[in-house]
């Protein structure tokens, strides 16, 4: 089977890459996507036992907030149009983590899109689409 990670940013760029991962499946035999969502989140932080006890009930809550708004529903969408999808939602570095979360699911590849926020200066430095293309172990594809 041909795993494919695609990567939801929760605009509207995201369903670009969703629609593009879609058709991809159609064109192989069999092939399951893998959505994911990533919740930016540094681990470096200094704080009381009782604030890093709340910080993890935050995290938590977001986890399971962006599963129903953003993830659940692209999932469902596909596999209502004869995708074999699932999701995933993580904490952490976006590069990193979708990454991560490709190699773990053995991917052949990754798909995101390419987002128009953030003006000039962010795309080209430090935007988390051009970190993941030049860090990926594996091919990367940015839907404009």
């Amino acid at each position: 089977m041909t795993t494919l990670v695609v990567g939801l940013d929760g605009h509207s760029s995201g369903e670009r890459a969703l629609a593009f991962a879609k058709r991809m499946a159609g064109l192989i035999d069999v092939c399951e996507l893998v959505v994911v969502y990533v919740i930016e989140w540094s681990p470096y932080s200094f704080q009381t036992a009782e604030e890093n006890a709340e910080r993890h009930k935050r995290r938590e809550k977001e986890i399971t907030t962006a599963m129903e708004r953003v993830v659940t529903p692209a999932v469902e969408a596909l596999t209502a149009g004869g995708v074999k999808a699932r999701g995933r939602v993580r904490h952490g570095d976006v590069a990193g983590t979708i990454i991560a979360i490709a190699e773990e699911e053995e991917a052949e590849q990754i798909i995101v899109s390419r987002s128009s926020e953030g003006g000039f200066t962010q795309r080209i430095f430090g935007s988390a689409t051009s970190n993941l293309v030049m860090s990926a172990p594996i091919p990367v594809t940015v839907v404009s």
